[in-house]
């Protein structure tokens, strides 16, 4: 009877479940809003969130649900850092796999976050509501050295561990998972390891408010870019870039990224593009700021200052070693359209016409409207479709969106 008495659970959902072969119930819930601690049968829950929080801060509130020792109604069981528990996952029938690997992830950075020891992860569909829009957590507190009258906790793991034949569960890896490393290894090793010697800009203020201003700018556009890419590709661009700029916004808050050190901040923004957006776009982005956060320090001169000249040949610099890594030359319908013709526009004026630059840019991602594919996602996409739509390649739409922000 452990394992009952030290188990806790918690539910979360989106919307009712559906009765097969019915017609879909009316959910009291906004579109918007979600709904904490129900009942698998449609029950109402504890509280109600509107609007969804990000998936991390959601995952942490519910673990701090589960855990808390300070509210008397839910303090029974005594979760302490230090502690050592099971996570189970559960899908509550609507809720894909893709997802469920992003729950688990957060659950376990959470509880890594909250100093408890997470010595097994299980995920996967165990006990659902039909095809409930949800998920549940539950966590074993598992009983510690000197707790003499429970069974050992390599006993209780053991049992988790063997095999079963129940077609219902899940493999379990029979080892704890991996730890969130405090540092991510860059997997192209184009990043480089070491931080370039500190450059300040003239006015470290406006540095830091059009760095802003750029990733506001791509949030505000995640619905058109979303709604360009269900088109023109898979559906993710607007959400990665948006995942890429509010990553950048944290660390311009943590004063990671800041006017005082142009070359930390560039290589900060070559690492969250590898790390928090993903995918091909995420992979250019990283080489492309790390070309030039080398560039710029080569090009830097004594007294720690940059001049328009040295920022036009960086950016050159940048460019060519994206070359070395795709295949993309415009015109090819992708990001490198307008970053290329940015990029040679500001080289005609050594720098110092960024407007104009800005604006070659913007016309180069409307083009992409009229360009056959050559490169990238929009490539394997059926080309009478995309000549009908007159849809603009997302890529190069949020590089123009970056520009445009600049001037």
């Amino acid at each position: 009877m452990y394992v009952p008495y030290t188990s806790r659970q918690l539910n979360l959902r989106r919307s009712l479940h559906q009765v097969p072969g019915t017609a879909p119930a009316s959910s009291h819930l906004q579109t918007a809003e979600i709904e904490i601690g129900m009942g698998i049968h449609n029950e109402r829950g504890n509280r109600r969130l509107s609007p969804n929080p990000p998936l991390s801060e959601l995952v942490a509130q519910l673990v701090d649900l589960l855990t808390s020792t300070s509210d008397p109604e839910r303090s029974f069981l005594p979760f302490h850092r230090g502690n050592e528990v099971v996570a189970l996952v559960n899908n509550l029938g609507g809720v894909s796999e893709l997802e469920l690997g992003a729950i688990a992830k957060e659950v376990r950075d959470v509880l890594q976050i909250r100093g408890l020891g997470l010595q097994r992860l299980i995920s996967g569909t165990f006990m659902t509501s039909l095809n409930m829009p949800g998920f549940s957590i539950t966590l074993l507190l598992l009983p510690s050295n000197d707790n003499t009258s429970a069974p050992a906790a390599s006993l209780l793991l053991s049992l988790l561990d063997d095999h079963s034949n129940t077609p219902g569960w899940k493999w379990s890896s029979h080892t704890a998972p991996p730890a969130q490393p405090h540092h991510a290894e860059s997997a192209s090793g184009t990043i480089p390891t070491l931080r370039a010697p500190s450059i300040k800009v003239p006015h470290p203020a406006s540095f830091d408010s059009s760095v802003r201003c750029a990733c506001q700018a791509l949030i505000a556009a995640e619905p058109e870019i979303t709604h360009m890419d269900t088109i023109a590709g898979d559906g993710d661009c607007g959400l990665t870039l948006k995942a890429g700029a509010e990553a950048v916004l944290r660390k311009l808050s943590d004063g990671i990224i800041n006017g005082n050190d142009l070359g930390g901040s560039i290589i900060a923004v070559a690492q969250v593009a590898e790390e928090a957006m993903g995918g091909t776009s995420g992979a250019l982005y990283s080489i492309f700021f790390s070309g030039l956060a080398q560039a710029l320090h080569s090009n830097t001169t004594r007294n720690g200052t940059v001049s328009a000249e040295s920022w036009s040949v960086a950016l050159s610099s940048a460019l060519d070693k994206l070359y070395t890594y795709t295949r993309a030359r415009p015109p090819s319908r992708t990001l490198v359209d307008p970053l290329a013709a940015f990029v040679g526009e500001l080289a005609k004026s050594s720098g110092k016409d960024l407007k104009s630059a800005v604006e070659a840019a913007a016309v180069s991602a409307e083009q992409t409207r009229d360009i056959e594919a050559k490169a990238g996602r929009s490539a394997y996409v059926e080309g009478d479709r995309l000549k009908k739509e007159k849809v603009a390649d997302p890529g190069a739409w949020g590089v123009k969106v970056i520009l445009e922000s600049l001037i």
